[in-house]
């Protein structure tokens, strides 16, 4: 990271954020909310890969209506827009963010089908709250870790309200493979995940799924050079555990989770060379943040992620992701908030990290964000 970079934070901090939803209509407990947010982010960065502009517009809806007695049906649709390469370049991305219907109960249980969180997600939630970096040791799009496609979930608050903090669900999701790259294709799967929310404002929970591997995840893992050592199971399994304390304006949380067969790390697709990436026999992942929430709207972040797998295209253990996050957001209200994130990079420069074209550098992230 050139040190010139260091100067923008006095004269430039831009950003990102939760929508809140404007309400459009509310009539006989039939309701509808718009959620927009507009985000202006660069990032800095000595690695021209993650140098450049971040902006990004993100817009949806939600809705629900009364369908009886103790019943409520309701529906969500988020859309995110790249914003980096407007004019006559048009748009450079546009990407479905979660899309989903489903029923509400009087006993404090949802079912719902479409495109939504996989239930990992709901452990890995909880470290992924820094202003820009962070909750990246997973990745979305790849089987229940993160926006997941097709999948069907039951979710229960208070154990049917007879526990209060005792939390579950439930989800399966159905195959996911034509006009998806290898790394985001999925088989069928199943997953689960409990959370129990202490009345101290401390929170602990776990998370485990478990997939069918498509015909392509498994021949390219048999085309690697260590299929020796039998890197051709039919099943993509993960676990995590994780704890977090969220009062008294500190908010502490930390996730340790496992993977078998379902990482991806450097390049991963059909017609890459052998040895530029693959998937992990077993991926060990860490992530810690802590943050504090002062009364004038300024909040503090520190994190440290680290991601080390077991069985690389020779077989041998490898750091894939290493670093520690140094960040703050500055809330001007409810609709405006500002951030600035430092990414410092720990991964060593070696073979392994230059064939699989991992990036080593630091990050600077700056960024602004309005919603409604």
């Amino acid at each position: 990271m050139k040190l010139q970079y260091l100067s923008v934070l006095v004269s430039a901090m831009v950003i990102a954020g939760n929508a809140i939803g404007a309400e459009l209509y509310n009539k006989d407990g039939n309701k509808l909310e718009l959620l927009g947010k507009l985000n202006g982010i660069r990032h800095m960065s000595s690695d021209d890969s993650k140098n450049g502009d971040r902006s990004s517009f993100h817009y949806g809806f939600n809705g629900e209506a009364r369908l009886g007695d103790g019943i409520i049906g309701f529906g969500s649709w988020k859309q995110e827009i790249g914003l980096n390469q407007g004019g006559k370049g048009g748009i450079k991305n546009s990407f479905s963010g979660l899309d989903f219907a489903g029923l509400k109960f009087s006993d404090s249980s949802t079912i719902d089908y479409g495109r939504n969180s996989g239930v990992l997600y709901d452990i890995g939630a909880w470290t992924d709250v820094m202003p820009q970096f962070g909750g990246d040791t997973t990745i979305s799009d790849n089987f229940m870790t993160g926006r997941a496609n097709s999948v069907f979930t039951y979710r229960n608050s208070n154990f049917f309200g007879m526990l209060d903090g005792l939390n579950f669900a439930l989800q399966y999701q159905g195959k996911n493979e034509i006009g998806r790259s290898i790394s985001e294709a999925n088989g069928d799967g199943y997953g689960l995940s409990v959370t129990y929310n202490f009345s101290n404002g401390l929170s602990a929970g776990t998370a485990y799924t478990s997939s069918n591997r498509t015909l392509s995840q498994q021949q390219y893992s048999l085309n690697r050079l260590d299929s020796k050592k039998d890197n051709k199971d039919k099943r993509a399994e993960a676990y995590s555990f994780g704890v977090k304390y969220d009062a008294n304006n500190c908010y502490l949380a930390a996730l340790y989770s496992e993977t078998h067969n379902m990482t991806p790390y450097g390049i991963v697709g059909e017609k890459e060379k052998s040895g530029s990436g693959g998937f992990a026999d077993m991926a060990y992942n860490f992530e810690f943040v802590a943050q504090y929430a002062l009364d004038f709207g300024l909040r503090p972040s520190i994190g440290y992620l680290q991601s080390r797998i077991d069985g690389d295209d020779q077989g041998r253990s490898q750091t894939i992701k290493k670093y520690i996050e140094v960040g703050a957001t500055y809330n001007f209200n409810k609709n405006m908030l500002t951030f600035v994130d430092y990414r410092i990079n720990l991964l060593d420069k070696k073979n392994f990290i230059r064939n699989t074209q991992i990036s080593t550098d630091n990050i600077l992230s700056m960024g602004m964000t309005y919603m409604f």
